[in-house]
């Protein structure tokens, strides 16, 4: 019987462990995949030119893609969309099938940053909605 003590006393401590152990619920549990907003910091606001032929401005002197739809801001970087409710933000990530067709139809010359490595005319891949046949960006001087 002396022998068997410490075995029962290590099952003992071991159930009141799993007992006394709380469970984790969806709510305790936290992913991060490494996407954040992107590091778009503009403090006054950005001139504004239209994208020929859609209801789309763009920023050309903005760091970033810069687009303006509806008073909205969107922007685009590595893939991640985000949207501004104003030029300063606050930014939030946004799923692609949330921009609307008209910024996501922008044709690449519009881009500061190309996305990946998407060819310089047209509108991207993603653009099925696209608005026909684009003007050319204005060389710039």
């Amino acid at each position: 019987m002396l022998r068997r003590l410490p075995r029962v006393l290590m099952l003992a401590a071991a159930a009141a462990m799993v007992v006394t152990t709380t469970s984790a619920t969806a709510q305790d549990v936290k992913i991060n995949i490494g996407l954040g907003v992107p590091p778009v910091v503009i403090t006054t606001p950005p001139p504004l030119v239209v994208v020929p032929g859609t209801p789309v401005y763009y920023a050309p002197d903005a760091s970033a893609n810069l687009f303006v739809y509806k008073e909205r801001y969107y922007t685009v970087a590595n893939g991640v969309w985000s949207m501004a409710p104003a030029y300063a933000g606050p930014w939030a990530v946004i799923q692609i099938g949330q921009v609307p067709a008209p910024v996501v139809a922008v044709p690449i010359e519009y881009y500061k940053i190309p996305p990946g490595q998407l060819k310089k005319h047209g509108p991207p891949p993603w653009a099925s909605q696209g608005h026909g046949k684009h003007s050319k960006k204005p060389k710039d001087k």
